[in-house]
């Protein structure tokens, strides 16, 4: 189990329903949770706080945090694509952008000089028409979407990334197994062709 999480979640801009924030809520907790399981921001001088005997190898800064900080904003495709222009240099929307606190293992070791300070990880955006049009596109619920997106945004504010063929099929199957426990199909199964 992870550090609390303080989840500072706005509605930006665009037709966000409840039931969708209540499931993104629910997938940043399990994302947070699986990657902890993974031994995600694993540091060797973490002394656990979780009762566990401290065997002297360290603990995850998601298990010893006094708190975990994490933004999500849900917004358009409009303010997004600002986003996307003015930080990755592509002039579009995208489905979700992750900003994370912790780019180091310096701001890993900040951290740890200051423990009872909260764990900020960072934020995440996500930009409902492109997760709209995407979902119809492969043939899933939107709200399942919206799920797997989330869980992806908050991997990314803990340290995993998809540039290299390895790091993405780790990082794929860590999500395969986190959006299983939240009854969410596999959203890297290929989608099949309707019959013509």
């Amino acid at each position: 189990m992870t550090a609390p999480l303080e989840l500072d979640l706005e509605v930006e801009a665009g037709d966000w329903h409840q039931d969708e924030i209540a499931a993104i809520e629910a997938a940043v907790i399990a994302a947070l949770d699986g990657a902890l399981g993974d031994g995600a921001l694993w540091d060797d001088n973490a002394v656990p706080t979780d009762g566990t005997e401290d065997e002297g190898d360290g603990a995850s800064l998601l298990s010893v945090a006094p708190v975990i900080e994490i933004g999500v904003r849900l917004s358009d495709d409009a303010s997004v694509q600002i986003l996307n222009r003015d930080y990755r240099d592509k002039d579009k929307p995208t489905n979700v952008l992750s900003f994370a606190a912790l780019e180091s293992a310096e701001d890993a070791d900040a951290f740890m000089m200051a423990p009872d300070m909260p764990l900020m990880l960072g934020d995440i955006v996500i930009a409902r028409e492109t997760c709209a049009r995407e979902a119809i596109e492969q043939q899933k619920p939107l709200k399942n979407h919206l799920v797997h997106l989330a869980v992806h945004g908050t991997l990314h504010l803990v340290g995993y990334d998809h540039m290299v063929d390895d790091e993405a099929e780790e990082m794929e199957e860590l999500e395969r197994q986190i959006l299983a426990g939240l009854g969410v199909d596999d959203p890297y199964e290929p989608i099949e062709d309707e019959p013509v």
